[in-house]
């Protein structure tokens, strides 16, 4: 009965000094980001036309990316043609890409002068905001649009050896 009598108030004191105590937050450190927002990875990425996860839903539906079936040619036995076209796919994706990837950039930049600046309203806020939510919509679609066309260039049997080689299985089909 004397340990559980002591074991109790011990273990609620335990809990209260834990509760008491404040945990950093997750973000510390990252105030010093020229772009609070983002770090200088995803600044790059978005700058360089990276895929950042954009086009999950399509590689991972057996939709092929451009750049992952040229890095496969010899596997899914591209002929020249499709090779050609599969650049082209690539080339025109990623300037669109890069340009995009430009304007979040701008305005996740933006949106941080505000704050910054210590002027920031709801109006211009919710204004950013939505030309973000946009621009980062447009930018997801060059993703999976490029896939789109990727798939259209390929045969099924080469789709088969891309979805092989990723690690995909073939697990999903559509037809």
């Amino acid at each position: 009965m004397s340990q559980l009598f002591w074991s109790v108030p011990l273990t609620l004191a335990l809990i209260a000094g834990c509760a008491a105590t404040p945990r950093p937050s997750p973000y510390a450190g990252e105030q010093a980001r020229s772009i609070k927002a983002l770090s200088q990875k995803e600044v790059a990425d978005l700058l360089d036309g990276a895929g950042m996860g954009y086009a999950k839903a399509a590689e991972l539906n057996r939709y092929p990316g451009p750049s992952h079936a040229l890095e496969l040619s010899a596997k899914l036995e591209l002929s020249e043609p499709q090779r050609a076209a599969i650049q082209e796919i690539l080339k025109a994706h990623k300037a669109e890409a890069r340009k995009l990837g430009a304007d979040v950039v701008g305005l996740e930049r933006e949106l941080d002068d505000l704050f910054a600046s210590g002027s920031p309203t709801p109006e211009r806020v919710t204004a950013v905001s939505g030309r973000l939510a946009s621009t980062v919509g447009l930018l997801r679609a060059s993703h999976l649009n490029a896939h789109i066309a990727t798939t259209r260039v390929l045969e099924p049997k080469q789709v088969e050896r891309y979805v092989e080689a990723r690690g995909y299985g073939s697990a999903h089909r559509h037809d």
